[in-house]
């Protein structure tokens, strides 16, 4: 390929934005039941498609019977937030912060709730030493850094003597990597990272220690309404059975209801992790094949297969900027500008929505624009 010869073949499906991500395969707006639409979402029909969402979620993510599924308002940030408000205070806490999301639970923590908490962190591209978070505590962390693309290897960290909860955003994580439910007290995500739904819903996954917590202590702070997971004492209930504390999108809903559908067609939570491995290690081929690209995250061990981040010699801002804007204008990649907070560089989703062959197509387009911009 010469310096300025535009590629002959384009991804045939150029979404690889890290959220809202690219629709399930084979998506399109007449495919999805409209009957709930302009019902009361309390109606028969709404709780029914509800909780038909909630059970697909449970049965794809292999989530046990003791862990209570519930959808909330305000995306993945009100998930975490509607945790942190409820139920942090009781004991010490400690953040983990490797990117903006765990930094974003931090000043939560810090300025909004004032509880001054343990802060470890490490800088992105990093993981912080795991071991030395003190499990008596409460601990937030994300599971998988969406800015960074580094998340954490495993479960094997989390003490399975815990005092304190484990609370973990998982959002871009579920759906793409194991997660052992026996660790977990607490896991928020929202249905537009790995499933590639409609975003503004979250779902909060809560433990039976999180239960107890909820049932055992008050919060010395007020909390708004749409973060009340307690009524007249005791858990509602109800919010883990499809009553939603407020009025959801239905449409929405059956867009989620969709993709889990879609994602159980293609093997449940295997094939979905099988799909992002796979376009992971596209990616990763076409990063290893030119000496002007690079991981942001250097160990593989805690290489994202979602979230992938990148490196691209000698570039700022700017030109990460002009770069994107090249590919958007051909209409070969969309919206593969780092995350504005993080280091410059490129974000590639590689989530189980994505098509392998899409990510294939996209290698000869970043030669493409690199020649473009340096030439």
């Amino acid at each position: 390929m010469t310096e300025h010869q535009v590629p002959a073949r384009k991804p045939a499906r150029p979404f690889f934005s890290s959220g809202p991500c690219a629709k399930p395969p084979g998506w399109s707006p007449e495919k999805l039941s409209l009957e709930s639409l302009g019902r009361s979402h309390r109606a028969k029909i709404g709780k029914a498609r509800l909780g038909l969402a909630i059970d697909l979620m449970r049965e794809v993510l292999q989530v046990p019977d003791t862990h209570r599924i519930g959808i909330v308002p305000g995306s993945d940030t009100g998930a975490v937030e509607m945790a942190m408000w409820t139920m942090l205070g009781a004991r010490p806490v400690t953040t983990l912060a490797w990117e903006s999301f765990g930094e974003g639970w931090v000043t939560d923590a810090v300025k909004q709730l004032k509880i001054d908490p343990t802060v470890i962190r490490a800088d992105y591209g990093q993981l912080p030493d795991l071991s030395q978070v003190d499990w008596s505590n409460d601990v937030i962390f994300t599971w998988n850094g969406t800015t960074s693309g580094v998340r954490v290897p495993n479960g094997d960290w989390i003490a399975a003597d815990r005092e304190g909860l484990c609370i973990a955003d998982a959002t871009s994580a579920v759906f793409a990597q194991d997660i052992p439910w026996d660790k977990i007290d607490v896991l928020t995500f929202s249905w537009q990272k790995v499933l590639g739904g409609e975003g503004a819903h979250g779902v909060l996954i809560l433990g039976p220690r999180a239960v107890e917590r909820l049932e055992t202590y008050t919060p010395a702070w007020p909390l708004p309404k749409v973060f009340r997971l307690m009524s007249k004492g005791a858990l509602a209930e109800g919010i883990f059975k499809g009553e939603t504390i407020n009025t959801p999108s239905m449409l929405a809903v059956e867009d989620a209801i969709f993709a889990l559908e879609w994602a159980k067609s293609v093997g449940g939570l295997e094939g979905m992790k099988a799909r992002a491995n796979a376009n992971a290690a596209s990616l990763d081929k076409i990063v290893q094949e030119r000496d002007w690209l690079g991981h942001l995250a250097s160990d593989p061990a805690s290489r994202s297969n979602t979230s992938v981040c990148l490196t691209v010699e000698g570039a700022d801002a700017d030109f990460i900027k002009k770069f994107a804007g090249l590919l958007e204008a051909e209409d070969a990649a969309y919206d593969i500008a780092g995350y504005r907070d993080a280091p410059a560089g490129l974000r590639i989703w590689c989530g189980a929505t994505v098509e392998t062959a899409d990510i294939e197509a996209l290698g000869p387009w970043l030669d493409w624009a690199w020649a473009s911009l340096t030439a």
